[in-house]
């Protein structure tokens, strides 16, 4: 083995460390695998994991396009084939990407899991088959350690791959599993910031201040659609850098903004009380804001609202809806933004007898591969190379990667991170009355420059409506 070129560390430096470990008598080869949305910095994660288990000789194959083809493996009639299914990654193809777009080997949105609802089913065989084929493919390629990255449901991928093997695979012949936590969302347990998140918050409020440029010259509204499935980092975060007017998500649907909806689990058959959003004290609550801004002369703003508001919908409202490989409902085709600006309008001039322009958008997938933030590829980076040093020097499996402070890293249990009997994964949301819950509620009221003169507001035209 030739002596790692990386500076050496009192530390700790990953690649010379290694040389301590005689690491490629355990672990020969590697692969990584991207699953879910793209976020930037996705090249500077697999770059920096990839380049600390070159130094130390061990291989590294880059998986195309997620679980697609693991899940469909056959040696005889769906082999994995090199440059069509997975690339074994070579210093060239990894040097110099930290800052670029996109993602090298590729991503995509399955799920090998889908049959598995409770802890007997990774006992069954025909529930398993999925897990089973994407095990043979990485034991007939010879690969001794899985690298995943990617979002909630990718982690609940890797638990599953990792119990399967621990209850159907000998313990010398098991493949071990990290999962590196991947999400513009940035709603995971077991870590306080998400790589991607920081780039995606700024991309799409420096849109938001274009909007509100709009409304200001034109006295209007837009209500801002922002991606944020289940908490409301994302478009808290974008409505506090982009100077919304009002920001609401998931962790809102409560007092007058929540109706109960009884609701039976399909999985334990227990009945439950839930809280769903009631979409008339929404509309409401805008056209409040509405007219207390008009009371200080700001007649114009933005609204931003979580994607995963739609969700919170009663479920009459969902039915029909087109929904994703893990279940959830596609949130792009609802167009939550839409439904709101609709009803909104209406309602203010029910209100006010007054015609008001108020126009939707949605925001989420220009930001998704956009150049990454600085800090984005340090965390990325950081992360990456936490991959190498839990498999190579902590020799971990079943674990997810994290830093916290000046990004030190540290490693955490999936079974801290996944709810033990419906193996779903744990969300972090953002807690009401918490001081950035604060922050933005108390921002909301200092919105809009007071102007030595402005034009005023701006009165509609009535629409003809066609006659007969």
């Amino acid at each position: 083995m030739s002596p790692s070129r990386a500076p050496a560390a009192s530390y700790g430096n990953p690649a010379s460390r290694s040389l301590q470990f005689s690491v490629s008598k355990t672990i020969k080869r590697v692969a990584i695998v991207f699953s879910g949305g793209p976020a930037p910095a996705a090249n500077a994660v697999i770059a920096a994991a990839t380049t600390s288990f070159l130094e130390a000789g061990i291989e590294v194959l880059g998986i195309f396009h997620g679980y697609t083809n693991l899940q469909e493996y056959n040696p005889t009639t769906n082999p994995m084939l090199p440059s069509e299914h997975y690339r074994l990654l070579a210093p060239a193809d990894i040097r110099g990407i930290r800052n670029t777009r996109g993602i090298i080997i590729g991503t995509a949105r399955v799920n090998p899991g889908a049959a598995i609802e409770m802890p007997s089913d990774l006992l069954n065989p025909e529930k398993t088959e999925r897990l089973a084929r994407i095990y043979r493919a990485l034991a007939d390629l010879k690969v001794d350690a899985l690298i995943s990255i990617g979002g909630d449901d990718t982690l609940k991928t890797a638990n599953f791959l990792y119990h399967y093997q621990r209850h159907q695979v000998p313990d010398g012949h098991r493949v071990r599993v990290v999962h590196l936590p991947k999400t513009i969302d940035n709603d995971y347990r077991g870590i306080d910031f998400t790589f991607g998140f920081f780039t995606a918050v700024d991309v799409m409020a420096k849109e938001l201040l274009n909007l509100r440029a709009d409304c200001i010259a034109t006295s209007s509204y837009f209500v801002v659609e922002t991606m944020g499935r289940k908490a409301g980092w994302l478009s808290y975060g974008v409505a506090i850098a982009g100077e919304a007017s009002m920001v609401l998500s998931t962790e809102d649907v409560e007092a007058d903004l929540a109706i109960e909806e009884r609701r039976v689990d399909p999985i334990t058959g227990e009945e439950s009380v839930e809280l769903r959003l009631s979409i008339t004290a929404l509309v409401d609550r805008i056209v409040d804001l509405m007219l207390e801004r008009e009371k200080r002369d700001q007649f114009y703003g933005t609204i931003v609202l979580a994607e995963g508001l739609a969700e919170l919908l009663p479920d009459h409202s969902l039915d029909g809806m087109p929904r994703d490989e893990h279940g959830h409902v596609r949130l792009s085709a609802f167009d939550l933004a839409k439904v709101v600006s609709d009803r909104v309008q209406t309602r203010y001039e029910e209100r006010t007898g007054r015609r008001k322009k108020v126009r939707h958008i949605q925001l989420g997938y220009e930001s998704r591969c956009s150049p990454p933030h600085a800090f984005d590829v340090m965390l990325a980076s950081q992360l990456g190379i936490g991959a190498f040093r839990a498999l190579v020097e902590e020799e971990l499996d079943g674990h997810m990667v994290s830093v916290s402070g000046q990004l030190d890293l540290h490693y955490v249990e999936f079974s801290q991170l996944i709810n033990p009997q419906t193996l779903r994964t744990e969300i972090r949301f953002i807690r009401t009355g918490s001081d950035f819950h604060r922050l933005a509620r108390f921002l909301e009221t200092q919105t809009g420059r007071f102007f030595a003169w402005s034009p005023g507001l701006r009165r509609e035209p009535e629409t003809k409506k066609p006659s007969g």
